[in-house]
């Protein structure tokens, strides 16, 4: 994981506006007859997140900082907490494009908005998967808790 990190004084992307959009994987070729062909372009797809956040005066003069020294006008990687399929997960992300910001109604409160690429997309482990789809989630759950009673009472 990345040296740099994102701020503790500074709060989390907000859900409205946050969004995830997979890179293309594949690469597609259309034939002059029949099926097209595919194949996988790359194992590590890129992924980009599109955030936001509401800041103080305060944070975002942090903020301002941080981006222009610690995170090199957003060249470099950085350790953030983002929000994905498996729940909030620190991820290794870099900014694609300069930040926009505008002071809201009241002046007292900034609205930054920007887009990250994460390097690699947390996802369940193929294993994981499998077992999910060939179980009964309910029953699965159900065994998990239980065995989790069982360790913490006799171990």
């Amino acid at each position: 994981m990345s040296e740099i990190t994102w701020p503790s004084t500074l709060p989390l992307p907000t859900v409205q506006g946050y969004g995830v959009q997979p890179g293309e994987a594949i690469l597609r070729t259309e034939m002059e007859a029949g099926l097209a062909r595919q194949r996988r372009r790359f194992t590590d797809v890129p992924t980009k997140v599109s955030v936001r956040w509401i800041m103080r005066r305060d944070q975002y003069a942090i903020f301002e900082g941080w981006y222009r020294w610690y995170a090199r006008e957003g060249a470099s990687w950085f350790a953030i907490t983002l929000l994905g399929g498996l729940g909030l997960l620190e991820q290794e992300a870099r900014f694609t494009r300069q930040f926009s910001s505008r002071l809201l109604a009241g002046g007292t409160l900034w609205e930054i908005t920007s887009e990250l690429e994460i390097r690699e997309r947390p996802t369940l482990t193929e294993g994981s998967i499998g077992i999910l789809l060939d179980s009964d989630l309910i029953l699965l759950t159900s065994s998990i808790n239980k065995l989790q009673q069982f360790v913490q009472r006799h171990l």
